[in-house]
């Protein structure tokens, strides 16, 4: 990767294989042509949001066992829509980081791209299986009556639920914090996007009656979601209040600190990258492809929720481990 690409991302470390040779080489390229048309990051994110969401009317087509070549050129249409979705997610950072135009309400939007796009998208995989599920019933014995059909999807929309409320969106959340928490202590505070629940329902109290009503709601949205993340990880917030107690700010603890912190947080990494889209949207596309949407609800609920325990934790181990010697 050339130095002018490099200076775009946020770290090597924090890339998958797949992200950091292919696609952020190619955002780059994307982000240069919108910062020659002058196209601000957030209008790039809020265009990943659309087409995200748009690609949920052909996900809910059935593939080529139900619907034959026309299903699979809708499953395919999807896939490439979803896929050009993430391509903008990610130009949108790079294009920031390139102009300079970062800002508060750029780092909101960019953390509820994926909400944008799942929850239409799963909602669509629930009426797809209303509609087709003669393989899940054939093998399963059961009849397929009206009344079994509406039970089954009754059962599969509570499973796409957990998948995606429970699942996606809080597995995601985390692979979020400690790629943040791996940044704040690589590069500094202004090298990470770190947030904390307490500046965040500080801003929202500055907000008043002339702020957009838009703005306020993101506001509120962002407090929720910092404090989720900061619910998840005790052992965390313990090593950081135990840092800044200690030390005023914790990028002053001595460097061995650092070190070990960076070394323990680097090792998992690798494994916090499973969580985010590359390799769970692979997930998503076989199942679709082979006609069985509802097998990724559950590998998601199963799998990938065990995934997210080990690196919750592994992370949460080196905190208290570390955040107990300095006690």
């Amino acid at each position: 990767m050339n130095e002018n690409i490099s200076k775009t991302i946020k770290s090597s470390e924090t890339d998958d294989w797949l992200d950091y040779h292919f696609i952020r080489p190619f955002c780059y390229y994307c982000a240069k042509a919108f910062a020659k048309f002058d196209i601000h990051p957030n209008t790039v994110t809020i265009l990943s949001m659309f087409i995200g969401a748009a690609s949920s009317v052909l996900f809910a087509h059935g593939c080529i066992y139900y619907e034959g070549t026309t299903g699979l050129l809708c499953n395919l249409g999807a896939i490439f829509l979803l896929m050009v979705a993430d391509i903008l997610d990610c130009t949108d950072g790079q294009l920031a980081r390139m102009t300079g135009k970062t800002s508060r309400m750029g780092r909101i939007l960019d953390g509820m791209a994926g909400f944008t796009w799942y929850v239409p998208i799963y909602l669509a995989l629930v009426w797809r299986f209303y509609n087709y599920h003669s393989l899940e019933f054939g093998w399963l014995g059961i009849s397929d009556t009206q009344e079994n059909t509406l039970i089954a999807t009754v059962v599969v929309l509570v499973l796409g639920l957990i998948s995606g409320f429970a699942g996606s969106a809080g597995q995601q959340r985390v692979a979020d914090y400690y790629i943040q928490v791996h940044l704040f202590f690589l590069k500094g505070e202004k090298g990470s996007e770190l947030d904390n629940s307490i500046r965040q329902k500080e801003l929202l109290r500055q907000m008043n009656a002339d702020t957009p009503l838009y703005e306020r709601w993101f506001q509120q949205s962002y407090v929720s979601y910092t404090e989720a993340q900061e619910k998840a990880t005790p052992q965390f917030q313990r090593l950081m209040a135990t840092l800044t107690r200690k030390y005023g700010n914790p990028n002053n603890a001595p460097k061995n600190v650092l070190d070990d912190i960076h070394r323990s947080s680097l090792d998992i990494m690798p494994w916090n990258g499973l969580l985010t889209f590359n390799f769970r949207s692979l997930w998503l596309f076989l199942f679709c492809l082979i006609d069985l949407p509802v097998g990724n609800f559950i590998f998601e609920i199963v799998a990938m929720s065990l995934l997210t325990l080990y690196v919750r934790s592994r992370h949460e181990g080196f905190c208290r481990r570390i955040a107990d010697s300095l006690e």
